[in-house]
């Protein structure tokens, strides 16, 4: 009798791994939670686990419990012919939408500003703000404040890039960064490599730019297929690579080292633009950016305050090694300057030592707040029994946006509509790609997540509209 149930736990985890509801990396139940889910011994579990462990599907870590274990698959993902992005109409209606003050804010990629750090920066704003009635007018020019750009020094040597202020260029936001960047390495009609699924935002520069796109699959836990990347590169004449290999924007996956020195190499000599806005919000270890690892200064730095301190100070920068001169001219000639207020009083800000204070304090936040969301989201969906196992949720281990994975006839716009109706913002999968191969997808922020009954009932509401979605 006992062995039949621990066989019915193996084939339980085995099915979910099988059905990539458990994807490679994923944290599987505790022994203890899933002994109380399946009203079943901890002995039987522990067999289980270790019937499992032995045929390699899963493994222990240490302080961690038991994970899928990381298998290589041998087959390569399809990679579609280039083509032009037409996400411009749909992004401005779904985002416009979406800025209503009465949504649930799980679809909003904005940090969290209730934090006290937030009202001593805009005290400071405030504070500057009145002095610049005493300054006659003038220009910030390139390549910014200096007091910020000594900041960011320091910023940037924590985030695991070694630089000094004369590699640095402030920009409007890092989608600034990343646009000046492609203006410099590419032409319009130029094919650049995406991962799939894609922020939303490179795409749109991508189609204003006139670029042409060629997606590469990612895993929503290890990012890049490289193998059909090599595919990709051997098929194409690639200009550029926008990548997001650390808590990336929509997945939340974050690319090993391995892969990472892997991607490097595979790449040669085509220039990278290194996402890398989330990369100051790891829970625990970071890797090194792609930026400390590159020996032939062709990757581009982009990364900004957006997701630690605040979107709306628009404050961002590049380090863009060999392409330095090129942006810096196009930010001159686009700008003619920047935001003297804004620069001049986030830079004091930081010379305080509250934004050291504030990381540590959001990390140790956005980490609970993960655990506390997924665990009443998950078992909101798992009352329908359709949906146990048929849908794959992230855990990532920084940044505060986690990926929803449903079953491949889902239609996530009809959700995210009915969603809305309902008073509760997501972002549908389908504004993540060209092709709206990711429309059985939706992309959560937990960011604001409160652990109360508007979230609860939010969540609920939720996953009711899944599951009527989904029957």
């Amino acid at each position: 009798m006992v062995s039949k149930k621990y066989q019915q736990v193996v084939d339980l985890i085995t099915e979910r791994i099988d059905k990539q509801s458990y994807q490679p990396g994923d944290k599987l139940p505790s022994i203890r939670d899933l002994s109380t889910q399946l009203a079943i011994s901890k002995n039987t579990v522990i067999r289980a686990y270790q019937q499992l462990e032995a045929s390699q599907r899963i493994e222990a870590h240490p302080r961690s419990g038991y994970v899928v274990t990381q298998l290589k698959s041998p087959a390569t993902a399809t990679v579609s012919e280039p083509g032009y992005v037409d996400l411009m109409s749909l992004s401005k209606e779904i985002m416009s939408l979406s800025l209503s003050h009465q949504v649930l804010p799980a679809g909003s990629a904005h940090p969290d500003t209730r934090f006290p750090a937030i009202r001593s920066l805009y005290a400071e704003i405030g504070r500057h703000s009145r002095y610049q009635t005493n300054i006659p007018s003038h220009y910030q020019l390139p390549p910014g404040n200096g007091v910020l750009l000594r900041q960011l020094v320091s910023i940037n040597q924590e985030l695991g890039v070694t630089t000094s202020a004369n590699d640095i260029l402030i920009t409007h936001g890092a989608q600034q960064a990343i646009s000046l960047s492609l203006q410099a390495v590419t032409l319009p009609g130029d094919i650049v490599l995406v991962e799939s699924p894609s922020y939303f935002g490179n795409l749109l520069l991508l189609e204003s730019l006139g670029l042409k796109v060629v997606e590469i699959p990612a895993s929503v836990t290890s990012g890049m297929d490289l193998n059909a990347l090599k595919q990709a590169l051997e098929r194409w004449p690639v200009s550029a690579i926008i990548i997001n290999p650390s808590f990336n924007n929509p997945a939340g996956y974050v690319m090993s080292e391995p892969d990472r020195l892997t991607f490097l190499d595979i790449t040669k000599e085509i220039p990278i633009i290194e996402d890398d806005v989330f990369g100051g919000l790891a829970y625990d270890r970071r890797l090194l950016p792609l930026k400390t690892l590159d020996k032939e200064n062709r990757v581009i730095y982009c990364s900004s305050l957006s997701k630690t301190l605040d979107s709306r100070l628009r404050i961002g920068w590049v380090i863009a090694g060999k392409y330095q001169d090129q942006i810096e001219k196009r930010l001159m000639t686009d700008n003619m300057g920047s935001l003297n207020l804004v620069q001049s009083a986030v830079g004091q800000f930081l010379t305080t030592g509250k934004y050291r204070q504030h990381l540590s304090k959001i990390r140790k936040n956005y980490a609970r707040r993960q655990r506390q969301f997924f665990k009443l989201f998950t078992t909101e969906l798992d009352r329908f029994p359709w949906l146990q196992g048929q849908y794959h949720l992230s855990q990532p281990e920084g940044g505060f946006l986690c990926w929803l994975t449903l079953p491949e006839h889902a239609d996530c716009t009809d959700i995210y509509q009915e969603a809305l109706r309902q008073n509760i913002s997501i972002l549908p999968g389908k504004m993540f790609s060209t092709q709206s191969q990711h429309n059985h997808c939706i992309r959560l922020s937990f960011a604001n997540f409160d652990d109360n009954n508007q979230w609860e009932s939010g969540l609920k509401k939720l996953a009711q509209i899944i599951a009527d979605h989904t029957q």
